[in-house]
């Protein structure tokens, strides 16, 4: 993939075309929060949202909480016809580099589970891993589905570390 990235901050609660789609297309429901409260959340807590092009194209978007402790890089999507030629790579070397020094998380399905996608989840576990991140051990299920966290940088992290970012977004998130 030779085609540069062409960057767009989401810094208010647009609806850019083809996000939503993308959204609800890489990520299953019960992984999502509902994309209208999702938009809203842009307004009501701090997300660094990313939508990368090629030109006019869009190719994938991010979205990172920049907790207290921690950066967790909460989506990371690539459009299902772009996969698997390079460009999540592209993409996640410049996620990373934008936050260089940082300690940086990320959830993803546990590749562990007994699952029908369980081959899709251990190549997105190598993937971050042969990007440098670790899998720290730390699991939890939500509606019937495992999630270890992954992690770049310094430090460590535990099953309290995972609590007290729940209760970070917990006042926004699950707000009313």
């Amino acid at each position: 993939m030779n085609k540069e990235i062409i960057t767009r901050s989401i810094a208010t609660n647009e609806d850019l075309p083809g996000i939503r789609e993308l959204y609800e297309e890489a990520f299953p429901k019960e992984e999502r929060i509902p994309y209208e409260r999702l938009l809203q959340l842009i307004g009501e807590m701090h997300l660094d949202w990313t939508a990368y092009y090629d030109a006019q194209n869009l190719m994938g978007f991010t979205i990172v909480y920049p907790g207290k402790k921690y950066n967790w890089f909460w989506y990371f999507a690539v459009k299902s016809e772009l996969r698997g030629q390079g460009l999540g790579q592209k993409i996640l070397t410049q996620l990373v580099k934008n936050y260089k020094g940082r300690t940086c998380i990320l959830d993803m399905e546990s590749p562990l589970q007994e699952c029908d996608n369980q081959e899709q989840r251990k190549r997105r576990h190598a993937f971050y891993l042969r990007n440098g991140f670790r899998d720290t051990n730390v699991y939890r299920t939500f509606e019937n589905v495992t999630f270890t966290i992954m992690m770049m940088g310094k430090g460590s992290f535990s099953p309290q570390d995972y609590d007290d970012i729940l209760a970070e977004l917990k006042q926004f998130w699950w707000k009313n």
